[in-house]
């Protein structure tokens, strides 16, 4: 099936006032059904309604296309956030990244980043950075194709919450890395862009606010945490390459529900089946998929997501070959898919604390 099927009209108006009607027709049914019966033992009626809410209108922009949002073209202009340029890496692109980019026909862009920080603390981090300074580079989730770094997205909610863990990582910089889109929408920014974009994001921090690299804590929620990890790929893999000047890899990687795929372009979906950049987590014997010399690493899962399995098989991978002291998991019971970035969930507040602990 394509991507946002209904996406141009008069079908996008008739999917979308049929969806609001079956969802206002639902909610009485949910209300009484969960007086006596719930999705999850533990859920309480009021999170059941929640959560049957969040579901049945999460498949919206699948069907008619994302919701609008900013994106890379622009800063867009926000009291809560410092927007800043980050130029294209061209230079820093070799091996398989480099086939592959040329593809797709994709090439670096300059993109837009948002500084975050900390209550009480300067918009932006001030140079020369201070010997042991943590710094924070978020990677939206969205499936590749919607939300944003800008502090109007639901993710920015994870970004906020991240810089006030810590004195020591008061600042976040959040890539507004282009997002991909495909047929009845333009045909646009497949695999690898985003990876190209927040690999300029990341030299951004090393190589132009002159972070230490150790001191760089590369976080990501869903397709961000597949970005994420795909990064420190490309950074461990290619450390030696002679012919580029990489950047060493950070030193912490945190990663919340991870998904896999993307939108592959000429690769087509076979793609991620046998390549270890989009589906790190695959079991495939076409997948060879290993982690020696990745950093630490926090990984989060919701004990009620459907990538649970997918996400347990990442983090076993994981300990076999880095050892189970480097990687920490914490599943939330019966939680739902990146449940972290939802203001009111709850047992939300014992995932934070489990990352400041991990981060002391």
């Amino acid at each position: 099936m394509a991507l946002a099927p209904y996406a141009k009209q008069p079908w996008k108006a008739t999917y979308l006032t049929v969806k609001f009607l079956l969802i206002i027709l639902s909610l009485p049914v949910w209300a009484v059904t969960f007086l006596f019966i719930r999705p999850r033992p533990t859920w309480s009626w009021a999170q059941s309604m929640v959560i049957a809410f969040l579901r049945a209108v999460g498949d919206i922009p699948d069907a008619v296309g994302a919701l609008s949002f900013p994106d890379y073209h622009a800063i867009s202009p926000t009291p809560n956030a410092e927007g800043v340029w980050i130029d294209g890496v061209p230079h820093l692109i070799t091996a398989e990244l480099k086939v592959w980019s040329a593809v797709a026909n994709v090439t670096p862009a300059r993109i837009p980043g948002y500084w975050y920080a900390k209550k009480g603390f300067p918009g932006k981090p001030t140079s020369p950075i201070e010997t042991g300074q943590r710094v924070f580079l978020f990677i939206h989730g969205g499936a590749f194709t919607q939300l944003s770094a800008h502090p109007t997205s639901i993710t920015s909610t994870l970004t906020w919450n991240l810089v006030e863990l810590s004195d020591n990582a008061p600042h976040a910089l959040s890539v507004e890395y282009r997002r991909s889109s495909t047929y009845p929408l333009p045909e646009q920014h497949p695999f690898p862009a985003a990876l190209l974009d927040v690999l300029a994001a990341y030299d951004y921090l090393v190589n132009v606010m002159g972070y230490d690299p150790c001191d760089v804590i590369v976080a990501g929620d869903s397709a961000g945490a597949n970005i994420a990890l795909a990064l420190t790929r490309y950074l461990v893999e290619n450390k030696s390459t002679a012919d580029v000047a990489l950047p060493p890899a950070p030193g912490h990687l945190l990663l919340t529900s991870p998904n896999d795929a993307d939108i592959l372009g000429p690769f087509g979906l076979g793609m991620a089946y046998c390549n270890r950049y989009v589906s790190p987590a695959s079991l495939s014997p076409f997948v060879q998929a290993r982690f020696e010399g990745f950093p630490r690493t926090f990984i989060i899962a919701g004990g009620a997501e459907r990538l649970l399995d997918q996400i347990r098989t990442l983090r076993d991978k994981m300990v076999k070959d880095m050892g189970a002291n480097q990687v920490r998991y914490y599943e939330g019971a019966d939680a739902i898919h990146d449940f972290i970035i939802f203001p009111l969930y709850p047992g939300r507040f014992d995932a934070f604390k489990a990352i400041q602990e991990w981060l002391a």
